[in-house]
């Protein structure tokens, strides 16, 4: 079995198709997916998406809709964990964290979001999926200073890509660390290094659909806006092929992969072990 730690099954994208991605994803083996919320106007969509198709979700304020986002939202996030509680499907708080890389966004203002839910993902008994981009030394900075007051939070690090001592730190922590389709560009060589480098109990796979697309559905920028080839949407059926690319670079078989993996998100999500 397979299980995408990371998936945005309720994104405009999938409207469509919505049941045929599902049907797609199953067929290929991937029984379980986890679907993160990213600010309060899709709460409840991610929950209704969850519990129509028998996944799990995570609630939280993703960092590039915090600009939009109002202190009372967190209030509203911090309600929703009580009333869900006891939702066997609820997993996480995420998808939250720090984004460097996109201008405009305040850091000051990521920093007080991220920082509330951590406490909220503490306050729960929850854990937590971080968005990492260029933001590595931050988010852990921040996860040192909860751990301080004795409030210490693992989960999942998605789509990580930072350095190997960065890696090592959130390892230390507890985290697991998200692979996806940038695992499949061969020029991606320090995502690579890492994923054929770490302890094994340490790597978990994602999609991120629909984006990151693996390099099969890539396209530059002016095929895009050209609108040549099929598009460069991702879907969670792509899990098993991008799984390939880990299984090669650690020397496993695609068995040995999926139950490692597999194994490993159930360890970061323990609420998931009563889904799978």
């Amino acid at each position: 079995m397979w299980i995408d730690s990371h998936v945005h099954l309720d994104a405009p994208e999938f409207d469509a198709d919505r049941e045929a991605v599902v049907a797609r994803a199953r067929a290929a083996g991937v029984q379980q997916m986890v679907l993160p919320a990213v600010a309060a106007f899709n709460f409840e969509a991610v929950r209704e998406q969850a519990h129509a198709h028998g996944f799990a979700y995570a609630l939280g304020i993703h960092p590039l809709y915090i600009m939009q986002a109002k202190e009372q939202d967190l209030s509203l996030l911090d309600a929703l964990l009580s009333q869900y509680r006891d939702d066997p499907r609820l997993v996480a708080v995420g998808e939250i964290g720090l984004d460097f890389f996109v201008p405009g966004l305040d850091p000051a203002r990521q920093q007080f979001f991220y920082r509330e839910q951590l406490k909220l993902a503490r306050q729960h008994g929850l854990p937590v999926i971080l968005h990492v981009r260029r933001s590595a030394d931050q988010l852990l900075a921040g996860l040192r200073r909860v751990a301080a007051q004795g409030l210490g939070v693992a989960g999942i690090a998605h789509a990580f890509n930072g350095s190997d001592q960065q890696a090592r730190h959130f390892v230390e922590m507890g985290f697991k660390l998200g692979f996806g389709g940038t695992l499949t560009f061969e020029r991606s060589l320090q995502i690579r290094r890492l994923a054929g480098s770490l302890p094994e109990s340490a790597l978990v796979l994602e999609t991120d659909a629909p984006d990151i697309p693996p390099h099969w559905l890539y396209q530059t920028a002016a095929a895009r806006a050209a609108g040549d080839g099929p598009g460069s949407r991702n879907e969670p059926g792509e899990l098993p092929r991008i799984a390939e690319s880990l299984a090669q670079l650690r020397g496993w078989d695609l068995a040995q992969t999926a139950a490692v993996t597999t194994a490993n998100v159930l360890a970061a999500l323990p609420k998931l072990q009563a889904l799978a």
